[in-house]
């Protein structure tokens, strides 16, 4: 097969994109589809919120409401489209029953957010942002407010000016010695 694969957007419902992802990848199989449709992909990314000192990881969806399915255009037809369609919670592909597929470079910014995700770790959830207050709840300033200076995302490291006997001084921080206030 030298014809290119395309990428279709689905419109589904908010919230429930993993379960019609899993129910399509089901269909796929049972009627020995998947030569013909590749991937279905929820694009999504990784990010990190601190929660009680603890790195809690989640996975946060970048495009809320739609999945993304790589085709073969002159296989990807009627009993196809109709059989992901009537899945419980889709709305219609982008074109409805004659879906349009996405331009190369749209599929490619939004695959390539997502593998970016995946090789960058993750990106914090509620960034810390310079100027910002926290509470130190880790180290020797335990229970001491400060506002941050410096932003060291790559290390995740802050510079937190503190106040030590009236006086502003700078320490240097991990993000898990901190919480927003």
């Amino acid at each position: 097969m030298s014809e290119e694969k395309r990428w279709y957007s689905l419109r589904v419902i908010s919230g429930k994109e993993k379960k019609i992802k899993e129910y399509i990848e089901l269909e796929l199989q049972r009627n020995k589809w998947t030569d013909f449709v590749t991937q279905v992909l929820v694009p999504s990314e990784k990010v990190y919120k601190i929660r009680n000192g603890k790195k809690v990881i989640l996975e946060r969806n970048i495009l809320p409401g739609y999945i993304l399915v790589e085709a073969y255009p002159s296989k990807f037809s009627g009993e196809m489209i109709q059989a992901i369609t009537n899945t419980p919670n889709v709305i219609h592909f982008l074109g409805r029953n004659k879906p349009i597929p996405m331009k190369q470079s749209e599929a490619n910014r939004m695959l390539g957010k997502v593998d970016e995700s995946q090789e960058v770790g993750e990106s914090m959830l509620e960034p810390f942002i310079v100027g910002e207050t926290i509470k130190i709840i880790d180290g020797p300033f335990n229970d001491f407010v400060g506002d941050i200076k410096e932003v060291n995302e790559e290390k995740k490291k802050l510079k937190v000016i503190v106040k030590i006997f009236g006086r502003g001084t700078e320490v240097e921080l991990n993000f898990m010695q901190v919480e927003k206030q």
